[in-house]
């Protein structure tokens, strides 16, 4: 029986079920990473993954996701929709068996989907189970057939309930907030997300509509599609970035059923950007695939440039795998029909015989790029060249930062005022714009378990900097050495050492004005490129402290936004224009004694601290390049588009 004709014969029997959903609800994290925000969203990628695996089959164009008023999510395809014949086996639908039992789905069936996103058949159960309340919508074979479940459980059987001439499946859920924390869905985190879909799967129609937010009448809505494929989104991902080469490197092929596409740019930055993906996961730490990619690119760039005696300048200096990848913008997607992931979350690949399919391919493509493209090729070695006299400058200056405290007896920054306690779990160190700040904060702190750091001015953005001159700057230096932090070189890759932290929470404190969101902004940038296992350990704060005190005589009330501005006046106005209620605007924190610093922005009972995580790496890396980079026309484009949300100081 040929392929297609198997595609096409999709029916009851193909589905397999392998064990109960019962645990799911016991422990959500196992199934999802998490019961916060991101496994709240989680609930709609393994739905959408589902109608990705139609289109993946070659069944499916155009899948539409709505955010209803009431938060809840529908997702609807126009693929072949769930089957829903009756299962031989378990003696019921074969649409309930998907929806109802753990492990279920056309997926274990080798011949129905050739390479699935969601490989583990649990997506759509697990939903079902961590949901309040679920309807499946079928329409299939010129009929359609629903089924409602309540917590993962059937309401009633499957019915027939009319006729159509459409197919598809269409999904309506509702997170049971007895399982998660928040149930509000973000439109921009959704939205991000389509946006990578529709590069990653050339020739889909993706639709995101959200009923809560109406635009002249109507309910806001995006559409994402595109043509070009991976080389248009690594286009999108440099348009912040000014490139080396004049054209998107693009790479495909197929081995042992294994399909290698990926597309490469440099650019004149010094950041490594390389983003993955298998069957259209984001596998976020990488894997066997990305391991491949890196060892093609070492690979060929330094066979090309000793061959061609480009590398004499160097001298002493010995390459590094990160010296050909500095300034590299790449997406590595490969289809595999088998993927082994470490974990449900599915954040690495560890397919071993993927390394060398993918290195095969990309050495193959990058060879003939570079003996087609002298002039590009020199490019390129030219900035390996210069990232590693640079990277070899940036060493002797992180070595002889280290060797000073070493010296020193292991000495901290002379202005921090640390805590007395050594306990890093329990211990927090307050990085605080400029010096008068900081000595209020001195005053005000909890000297048992709070450290004051404070920083002089506007850090230095990395961005636009050479490594040697980030560590030679005297803000950023105090930071790595009261933090008690360090990167160490291992075969060529550089890593944060936490081991030695001194602190679990790190809350960056500045002024609530625009210069003050400029310093967050710089320091954000920093330690996200150059400390980012900090935020993904959940260890960076951001101090949210008060914009207004409304007072009347003796009585005060502390403000963070205008709303609560106005609640605190009608409080204690008498009048329309009652001349004894005083507002302050504090636009430094300066402006407030110790006591109200304390009350406000330290004290851990009354505080408001806000966690920085990294919920879409891909547009955390070209948020920082368009905000910090040297292009303006992103900016200018993100600051107009943005501008609803943002408050001038006068």
């Amino acid at each position: 029986m040929s392929d297609s004709i198997k595609k096409q014969d999709y029916s009851a029997d193909n589905i397999t079920a392998l064990e109960g959903l019962e645990a799911v609800r016991k422990r959500p994290g196992m199934y999802i990473g998490s019961t916060d925000s991101k496994g709240l969203h989680h609930l709609v990628w393994e739905v959408i993954d589902n109608s990705i695996d139609e289109h993946l089959a070659g069944h499916c164009d155009k899948i539409d996701t709505i955010i209803h008023k009431d938060n809840s999510i529908s997702v609807k395809d126009n693929g072949r929709g769930i089957p829903t014949g009756m299962h031989e086996k378990l003696k019921k639908s074969a649409l309930e068996v998907v929806m109802t039992v753990l492990h279920a789905g056309g997926k274990f069936d080798k011949d129905t989907y050739k390479v699935s996103g969601g490989l583990h058949g649990v997506g759509v159960s697990c939903v079902n189970a961590l949901s309040a309340d679920l309807k499946a919508e079928v329409h299939r074979g010129g009929k359609v057939f629903v089924q409602d479940y309540k917590q993962g459980k059937p309401v009633a059987d499957v019915a027939e309930i009319g006729t159509s001439d459409d197919t598809g499946t269409i999904i309506t859920f509702h997170p049971d907030p007895e399982i998660f924390e928040e149930i509000v869905y973000k439109y921009e985190t959704l939205s991000s997300r389509m946006k990578e879909l529709s590069y990653l799967n050339s020739g889909l129609t993706l639709t995101l509509t959200d009923e809560r937010e109406v635009i002249d009448g109507k309910a806001k809505q995006e559409t994402f599609y595109s043509e070009g494929g991976l080389k248009e989104f690594v286009a999108f991902l440099n348009e912040s970035k000014t490139v080396l080469i004049e054209n998107v490197i693009h790479v495909s092929g197929k081995e042992e059923n294994v399909e290698v596409e990926v597309a490469l740019q440099y650019n004149t930055s010094y950041a490594e950007s390389i983003y993955s993906f298998v069957n259209n996961i984001n596998t976020r730490e990488g894997g066997t695939h990305v391991s491949g990619f890196r060892r093609a690119v070492n690979r060929e760039f330094d066979k090309y440039g000793k061959d061609n005696k480009l590398f004499s300048k160097l001298k002493d200096i010995k390459i590094s795998g990160d010296d050909f990848r500095e300034g590299l913008t790449a997406v590595v997607s490969v289809k595999v029909p088998e993927p082994q992931f470490k974990g449900q979350t599915k954040g690495e690949l560890g397919n071993s015989e993927v390394t060398g399919i993918v290195s095969r391919a990309v050495g193959d493509a990058l060879k003939d790029y570079l003996e087609q493209n002298p002039k590009m090729a020199r490019r390129i070695i030219d900035k390996v060249i210069l990232a590693a006299t640079a990277r070899n400058a940036a060493r002797k200056a992180r070595e002889m930062v280290q060797r000073k405290n070493v010296l020193a007896g292991g000495g901290l920054p002379g202005k921090l005022s640390d805590c007395s306690s050594k306990d890093p779990v329990e211990c927090e160190i307050f990085l605080v714009e400029g010096d008068s700040a900081g000595g209020t904060a001195k005053q005000g702190r909890d000297r048992n378990f709070q450290a004051i750091l404070p920083l002089r001015g506007k850090i230095l953005n990395v961005e636009k900097a050479l490594e040697h001159k980030i560590y030679e700057n005297e803000e950023i230096k105090s930071m790595f050495t009261a933090l008690g932090v360090s990167i160490v070189e291992n075969e060529g890759e550089r890593d944060l050492n936490l081991e030695k932290l001194r602190y679990h929470k790190i809350v960056i404190m500045c002024d609530a004005d625009v210069d003050g969101s400029h310093i967050v902004t710089l320091i954000l940038t920093f330690i996200f490129r150059f400390m980012r296992p900090l935020v993904e350990a959940g260890h960076i704060y951001v101090a949210a402290p008060p914009l207004y005190q409304v007072r009347k005589g003796k009585q005060f009330i502390y403000c963070w936004n205008e709303e609560e501005r106005q609640n605190a006046i009608n409080t204690y106005s008498t009048s329309e224009n009652d001349q004894s209620v005083k507002i302050q605007r504090y636009k430094g924190l300066g402006e407030m004694n110790a006591i109200q610093l304390w009350e406000t922005t330290m004290d851990p009972d009354s505080r408001t601290l806000r966690q920085v995580t990294i919920e879409d790496a891909l547009e955390a890396d070209r948020v920082f390049s368009m905000l910090m980079g040297d292009e303006v026309p992103p900016r200018r484009a993100f600051i107009e588009a943005n501008a609803k949300y943002a408050k001038v100081d006068v």
